[in-house]
């Protein structure tokens, strides 16, 4: 994984011919980790995260113990300060905990870790780059062979609703179609593993619900492993297998709600009895921290 982007003039004077050798040992080309039953595909144990300061020290993170397995979708639900964006820095080995230790196919992760793709709030799109070109960025980054991947962006694209989209620039895109393409950069290499840190949190409450339902979809499709970060109950339990509730200050894992929801989820099901039921859990858990008040008051 790359955590930042080359300038214009860089990226202009790339060398365009690729090297075979970096090909043969680059992630989206390998097997991904698998995950066994005695060993799940992502543990988190005794993680804690403190932040030292001349101020003193702040702690974000303190016991986090979770498995995931592979192919489940983890919805990580708490107030802001919990320290969820926190915890997402660490299994992109942004971030290194200050004890416990995090694993991924069974290996420990010290920096960042192969087949991982992130999608985040804002898109970090390249205003200077088309559309394709932007979802081609990976491609040129890891210097591979590009009348390989061109195809696989464009089917990326047509995935998504994007066809005929391609050549545009970012600035002529909607929030929710810039969103879509930061999304398609980050499967064009076919992570095993997404991180994504309240993508869909800016957008207005339609295009919301649009993405949502073509996330679950992508999911279903490729059987991705996800940890998607959310302030939303609602989102987190329509998206999730099971959410991951979270207290602040310093973050801990306050729960983790079960979602036995049935695939594929259209919108209605959020008029269900068992999906209020669900959401009422989780609301009824921010209630007991005093983040939510049970009745108004006049």
């Amino acid at each position: 994984m790359r955590t930042g982007f080359a300038n214009k003039d860089m990226l202009k004077q790339r060398d365009i011919e690729r090297d075979d050798n970096s090909k043969k040992n680059h992630p989206a080309l390998m097997p991904a980790p698998a995950a066994t039953q005695r060993q799940p595909f992502l543990e988190i144990k005794n993680v804690a995260k403190t932040y030292n300061s001349a101020r003193g020290d702040v702690a974000a993170l303190e016991d986090i113990n979770l498995t995931i397995q592979a192919s489940e979708f983890i919805g990580i639900l708490g107030p802001s300060g919990c320290g969820k964006t926190t915890l997402l820095r660490c299994l992109a080995g942004l971030d290194q905990p200050s004890a416990g230790e995090i694993s991924i196919g069974g290996k420990l992760v010290a920096g960042p870790p192969d087949n991982l793709g992130v999608v985040f709030q804002r898109d970090i799109l390249l205003d200077w780059r088309t559309v394709l070109q932007n979802v081609l960025l990976p491609v040129e980054v890891y210097r591979l062979k590009m009348s390989e991947w061109r195809p696989k962006a464009l089917q990326s694209l047509d995935l998504l609703g994007l066809a005929g989209f391609e050549h545009r620039y970012p600035w002529e895109l909607s929030g929710g179609m810039r969103q879509r393409v930061a999304i398609c950069r980050a499967l064009l290499l076919n992570p095993s593993l997404m991180l994504m840190d309240e993508p869909f949190g800016a957008l207005d409450a339609m295009t919301r619900d649009e993405l949502n339902l073509e996330l679950q979809r992508i999911w279903m499709a490729h059987s991705k492993t996800v940890v998607f970060v959310t302030h939303s109950i609602t989102e987190a339990v329509f998206l999730a297998d099971r959410v991951v509730v979270m207290s602040r200050s310093p973050g801990r894992i306050a729960d983790v709600i079960d979602v036995d929801l049935a695939r594929p989820r259209e919108l209605a099901v959020r008029e269900t009895g068992e999906f209020a039921r669900l959401s009422r859990k989780a609301r009824i858990l921010f209630e007991q921290m005093g983040l939510m008040s049970a009745s108004v008051r006049i």
